[in-house]
């Protein structure tokens, strides 16, 4: 399954390459909502709240009332995820706040699972250099995501792993980490971070595992309107 992201930055549609640089904005949401409404699911990404540089909430509510999404960025207690699933989100994704110094906060997951239900909740993994990245992909943590997975599984419905070393690069996502996460987990994976071309979503498909696309819709390396 093909799932479209849309990352939000001061009120606009971007594009970052590996978190950092930003290669591509977007100032009118309507034509992306018009293209991704035929999906089954739309990924939807508050960058400015995972940074703690203010939040896109208002947009990100209007956005879950004109597509089905799962959303991230800033989730970071109970009270946030339950207010977007009110609004109408889908699902919550939470990163950051599962990790605890170099550890895994197994009793914040429990406890959001408790609350909201673990079958509306995708916890990401994401990682550099091999280690699971926290704060907006600023900081690491000494955990891998295959180990985080294991930890956390029972308390989530899905895994999003962003293999943020080819994120945004259009070259292509790593099969063999595709292999190791696929058989550290049995919930729904799925994976973003250069995915580039529909022969590769086919391919992670193959392997059990959903395809998070960004800037390969947006530069039209994937025509969105093959999928609806």
């Amino acid at each position: 399954m093909l799932i479209p992201s849309i990352d939000l930055m001061g009120g606009k549609i971007v594009q970052l390459i590996q978190g950092q640089r930003k290669a591509l904005e977007f100032d009118d949401c309507a034509p992306w909502i018009q293209r991704f409404s035929g999906f089954p699911l739309v990924q939807l990404i508050d960058l400015d709240a995972a940074l703690r540089q203010g939040n896109n909430r208002q947009l990100v509510k209007n956005l879950c009332c004109q597509l089905p999404c799962q959303v991230g960025g800033g989730v970071r207690n109970v009270d946030v995820a339950e207010e977007l699933l009110a609004a109408g989100a889908r699902r919550v994704i939470i990163g950051s706040s599962l990790f605890a110094g170099n550890g895994i906060n197994t009793g914040f997951a429990e406890q959001l699972a408790r609350s909201v239900g673990s079958e509306r909740l995708v916890f990401a993994v994401d990682s550099r250099n091999g280690k699971v990245l926290t704060g907006g992909w600023q900081s690491s943590v000494a955990v891998g995501p295959a180990e985080a997975m294991l930890r956390l599984e029972p308390w989530c419905q899905a895994f999003l792993y962003t293999h943020v070393d080819t994120e945004g690069l259009l070259q292509g996502f790593p099969l063999e980490v595709a292999r190791e996460l696929r058989q550290a987990t049995s919930r729904q994976l799925i994976l973003a971070g250069g995915i580039s071309s529909q022969a590769e979503i086919e391919t992670l498909q193959t392997l059990g595992a959903d395809s998070v696309v960004g800037m390969a819709i947006y530069t039209g390396k994937i025509p969105v309107g093959q999928h609806r």
